[in-house]
Protein backbone atom coordinates (compact mmCIF):
# COMPACT_ATOMS: atom_id res chain seq x y z
CA UNK A 1 0.00 0.00 0.00
CA UNK A 2 1.30 3.29 -0.58
CA UNK A 3 0.25 6.46 0.13
CA UNK A 4 1.49 10.39 -0.35
CA UNK A 5 0.47 13.67 1.38
CA UNK A 6 -0.28 16.62 -0.16
CA UNK A 7 -0.01 20.16 0.89
CA UNK A 8 1.26 23.19 -0.97
CA UNK A 9 4.76 23.50 -0.46
CA UNK A 10 5.64 19.97 1.25
CA UNK A 11 7.37 21.67 4.29
CA UNK A 12 4.83 21.69 6.99
CA UNK A 13 2.02 19.66 6.60
CA UNK A 14 2.41 16.81 4.41
CA UNK A 15 5.60 16.12 5.84
CA UNK A 16 4.61 15.87 9.29
CA UNK A 17 1.84 13.81 8.18
CA UNK A 18 4.20 11.15 6.47
CA UNK A 19 6.09 11.17 10.23
CA UNK A 20 3.27 10.39 11.87
CA UNK A 21 2.00 8.17 9.77
CA UNK A 22 5.44 6.15 9.21
CA UNK A 23 5.61 6.11 13.02
CA UNK A 24 2.37 4.54 13.80
CA UNK A 25 2.57 1.95 10.99
CA UNK A 26 6.48 1.22 12.31
CA UNK A 27 4.49 0.88 16.29
CA UNK A 28 1.99 -1.60 14.01
CA UNK A 29 5.46 -3.30 12.64
CA UNK A 30 3.41 -2.86 9.13
CA UNK A 31 6.52 -1.20 7.69
CA UNK A 32 6.91 -4.02 4.85
CA UNK A 33 3.46 -3.75 3.98
CA UNK A 34 2.55 0.40 4.14
CA UNK A 35 4.38 2.45 2.24
CA UNK A 36 4.93 6.76 2.87
CA UNK A 37 5.91 9.53 1.05
CA UNK A 38 5.07 13.01 0.96
CA UNK A 39 5.12 16.25 -1.89
CA UNK A 40 3.69 19.66 -2.79
CA UNK A 41 1.45 21.01 -5.09
CA UNK A 42 3.93 23.70 -5.03
CA UNK A 43 7.50 23.13 -6.25
CA UNK A 44 8.97 26.60 -4.75
CA UNK A 45 10.62 24.40 -1.61
CA UNK A 46 11.68 21.36 -3.50
CA UNK A 47 14.88 20.36 -2.23
CA UNK A 48 14.56 21.44 1.43
CA UNK A 49 13.96 20.04 4.48
CA UNK A 50 11.00 20.43 6.07
CA UNK A 51 10.51 24.15 7.87
CA UNK A 52 12.46 24.30 11.06
CA UNK A 53 9.58 24.92 13.01
CA UNK A 54 7.72 22.29 12.00
CA UNK A 55 11.06 20.24 12.60
CA UNK A 56 11.26 22.07 16.74
CA UNK A 57 7.54 20.87 17.44
CA UNK A 58 7.56 17.31 16.12
CA UNK A 59 11.17 16.04 17.72
CA UNK A 60 8.70 16.73 20.60
CA UNK A 61 6.51 14.36 19.91
CA UNK A 62 9.58 12.09 19.00
CA UNK A 63 9.11 12.19 15.34
CA UNK A 64 12.19 13.23 12.74
CA UNK A 65 10.75 14.75 9.66
CA UNK A 66 13.80 13.33 7.20
CA UNK A 67 11.86 13.86 3.96
CA UNK A 68 12.90 16.70 1.30
CA UNK A 69 10.61 18.85 -0.14
CA UNK A 70 9.35 17.76 -3.96
CA UNK A 71 6.89 18.77 -5.68
CA UNK A 72 3.76 16.19 -7.11
CA UNK A 73 4.56 14.65 -10.41
CA UNK A 74 1.03 14.03 -11.77
CA UNK A 75 2.43 11.59 -14.24
CA UNK A 76 3.58 9.33 -12.02
CA UNK A 77 2.23 10.28 -8.69
CA UNK A 78 -1.31 9.55 -9.28
CA UNK A 79 -0.78 6.21 -11.47
CA UNK A 80 2.23 5.06 -8.76
CA UNK A 81 0.25 5.48 -5.30
CA UNK A 82 -3.02 3.86 -3.92
CA UNK A 83 -3.58 6.85 -2.26
CA UNK A 84 -3.35 11.08 -1.98
CA UNK A 85 -4.15 12.52 0.85
CA UNK A 86 -4.82 16.27 0.74
CA UNK A 87 -4.71 18.70 3.85
CA UNK A 88 -6.93 20.73 2.81
CA UNK A 89 -9.74 21.92 0.30
CA UNK A 90 -7.12 23.90 -1.64
CA UNK A 91 -5.10 20.88 -2.16
CA UNK A 92 -8.00 18.75 -2.78
CA UNK A 93 -8.82 21.04 -5.51
CA UNK A 94 -5.52 20.97 -6.61
CA UNK A 95 -5.24 17.15 -6.70
CA UNK A 96 -8.70 17.22 -8.56
CA UNK A 97 -7.63 18.90 -11.29
CA UNK A 98 -4.26 17.43 -11.43
CA UNK A 99 -6.67 14.30 -12.33
CA UNK A 100 -8.24 16.21 -15.47
CA UNK A 101 -10.05 12.97 -16.46
CA UNK A 102 -10.89 12.08 -13.35
CA UNK A 103 -9.30 8.72 -13.38
CA UNK A 104 -7.97 8.98 -10.21
CA UNK A 105 -10.51 10.57 -8.26
CA UNK A 106 -11.26 7.23 -5.77
CA UNK A 107 -7.44 7.81 -5.04
CA UNK A 108 -8.02 11.28 -3.58
CA UNK A 109 -8.86 11.99 -0.27
CA UNK A 110 -9.08 14.32 2.78
CA UNK A 111 -6.77 13.91 5.86
CA UNK A 112 -9.36 15.55 8.02
CA UNK A 113 -12.10 12.60 7.20
CA UNK A 114 -10.09 10.23 9.21
CA UNK A 115 -10.39 12.28 12.51
CA UNK A 116 -11.65 10.39 15.36
CA UNK A 117 -11.47 12.79 18.12
CA UNK A 118 -10.91 16.14 16.56
CA UNK A 119 -13.23 18.04 14.42
CA UNK A 120 -11.16 19.71 11.59
CA UNK A 121 -12.56 20.75 8.08
CA UNK A 122 -9.05 21.21 7.27
CA UNK A 123 -5.21 20.56 8.25
CA UNK A 124 -4.72 24.45 8.95
CA UNK A 125 -1.05 25.84 7.03
CA UNK A 126 1.08 26.61 9.97
CA UNK A 127 3.46 28.57 8.16
CA UNK A 128 2.97 32.38 8.57
CA UNK A 129 1.25 31.90 12.30
CA UNK A 130 3.17 30.79 16.03
CA UNK A 131 4.09 27.70 17.83
CA UNK A 132 0.65 27.39 18.56
CA UNK A 133 -0.53 26.69 15.04
CA UNK A 134 2.37 23.82 14.61
CA UNK A 135 0.81 21.59 17.68
CA UNK A 136 -2.45 21.92 16.23
CA UNK A 137 -1.21 20.85 12.89
CA UNK A 138 0.28 17.63 14.52
CA UNK A 139 -2.46 17.07 16.84
CA UNK A 140 -4.86 16.72 13.81
CA UNK A 141 -2.72 14.40 12.10
CA UNK A 142 -1.98 12.25 15.25
CA UNK A 143 -5.82 12.11 15.28
CA UNK A 144 -6.55 11.66 11.28
CA UNK A 145 -3.26 9.53 11.00
CA UNK A 146 -5.02 7.06 13.77
CA UNK A 147 -8.51 6.59 11.87
CA UNK A 148 -6.53 6.20 8.42
CA UNK A 149 -4.61 3.23 9.05
CA UNK A 150 -7.12 1.74 10.88
CA UNK A 151 -9.05 2.21 7.12
CA UNK A 152 -5.61 1.15 5.94
CA UNK A 153 -5.53 -2.38 8.24
CA UNK A 154 -8.65 -3.38 6.46
CA UNK A 155 -6.95 -3.64 3.20
CA UNK A 156 -3.98 -5.05 3.85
Amino acid sequence: MKILFVCYGNICRSPSAEAVMKKLVKNEKLSDKIYCDSAGINGYHEGQNADSRMREYASKRGLNLTSISRQINPKIDLEKFDYIVGMDYENMNDLTHLDFDGKYKNKIIKMTDFCTKINARDVPDPYYGGGKGFEIVLDILEDACEGFLQKLKKEI
